[in-house]
């Protein structure tokens, strides 16, 4: 083995010791770390010690986008670095454009990458903007300048009106063309207004969930028509959710959903109030429903036709939002401090009001109330069992 690749081979296992994230992995595993990286040819070599040093990707990452992408020199591919930098995209953001777009650090930078770059600050999106769309989706990167960009552009500016509209449209997709505008979304866009669905939400539907309107227009017609046929009013943005959950969901995986909420004693008619009240809930894998399902349910002890009248609850966080805030309000509700009839609309509060009205207006009531909103302990940690689950026992 040559003496240089034996050098890049130790840098790169040097380097990935000194990362905190996998130190305890590697060390567990670091004689076959080390040898896979000095049996390595010295252009992989290379690109993996760049993707860690430069890039700031894990290991793990590294050696698989490698596979993607290899280089020997890193001129190039810092002055691609340099760029995003110079438009708005930090360290993470860097990490995550590579991670999804390895292809993009062996660009001529100046000819392929810096006239996009340019467009996009010339129309008015700022560093952030730039940042954001890119991190979520370089794929855009991969669309041409003229062909595709700039028109693109000034369709979605000519409808969304504001450039925050049309970042958040790219961050989402690319997959907006000359050849779309003019055989799908423009048509699309028609069968909607003629219905009579407002214009704003429109701009949900294209902003939110452009794939959706970006459908072949015939298939995206006979979606509208069902979705009209199960009752849902075209004037309500629970409408278009609607279309979009049908437009994207097979029968198969349809009736699969109708069987996971039935296990659960719910009936057909409660399951389809569930999807009028917001049509995403039918959108949740079973993993999620059963998780959440299982939580309110068993642990919380409420019923399962009350957890209905909320659906959105399933677009919640478990960890983050469910666990702690039903958790918070359950313990208050047990002491007598919030009425016992408190349903889960408490969860469409937003984060500081919810803390406000049941944390910091109670704590000095119940001083674990903090931890219990921060996750750090459960509720059975205080003692409280909910009385639902005092009667299972008892049974």
């Amino acid at each position: 083995m040559r003496a240089d690749q034996a050098s890049w081979s130790f840098t790169i296992f040097r380097s990935i010791l000194k990362n905190s994230r996998t130190q305890l992995g590697l060390m567990e595993n670091s004689q076959i770390f080390f040898l896979r990286f000095f049996c390595s040819p010295k252009e992989q070599s290379f690109t993996v010690s760049y993707l860690v040093n430069s890039c700031g990707l894990s290991l793990e990452s590294a050696l698989s986008v490698s596979r993607k992408t290899k280089f020997e020199t890193p001129e190039r591919a810092d002055s691609v670095l340099v760029l995003l930098r110079n438009y708005g995209c930090t360290d993470i953001h860097i990490s995550k454009i590579v991670s999804k777009y390895p292809p993009l650090l062996t660009v001529d930078p100046q000819k392929t990458l810096l006239p996009k770059l340019e467009f996009f600050r010339s129309v008015g999106f700022s560093g952030p903007d730039i940042a954001g769309m890119l991190s979520s989706n370089p794929n855009i990167l991969k669309r041409g300048l003229e062909s595709n960009l700039i028109p693109a552009y000034d369709f979605l500016r000519s409808v969304l009106m504001v450039n925050e509209n049309v970042a958040r449209v790219w961050r989402k997709t690319d997959w907006i063309t000359v050849q779309s505008v003019q055989n799908t979304i423009t048509p699309n866009i028609a069968i909607l207004k003629e219905i009579g669905v407002p214009m704003s939400n429109i701009l949900f539907l294209i902003t939110c969930h452009p794939t959706t309107v970006n459908l072949n227009r015939e298939k995206f017609d006979t979606s509208v028509k069902k979705v009209i046929e199960l009752g849902f009013d075209p004037l309500k943005v629970t409408f278009l959710k609607a279309v979009v959950v049908i437009r994207g969901m097979e029968e198969s995986i349809w009736k699969h959903k109708m069987e996971v909420y039935r296990q659960w004693g719910l009936t057909d008619d409660e399951i389809m109030l569930m999807f009028r009240l917001d049509p995403l809930c039918m959108r949740s894998s079973e993993k999620k429903i059963m998780s959440v399902m299982d939580f309110l349910v068993n642990k919380m002890g409420w019923k399962p036709a009350a957890v209905t009248r909320y659906p959105t609850v399933f677009l919640c966080s478990l960890e983050k939002k469910i666990i702690p805030w039903c958790s918070v309000v359950k313990v208050l509700q047990m002491k007598g401090l919030v009425k016992k009839d408190l349903s889960l609309p408490f969860l469409s509060r937003n984060k500081k009001d919810f803390f406000n009205s049941f944390v910091a207006k109670y704590e000095q009531d119940v001083p674990e109330l903090l931890k219990l909103y921060q996750g750090k302990i459960d509720i059975l940690d205080l003692g409280f069992v909910s009385e639902a689950i005092q009667e299972k026992k008892q049974l």
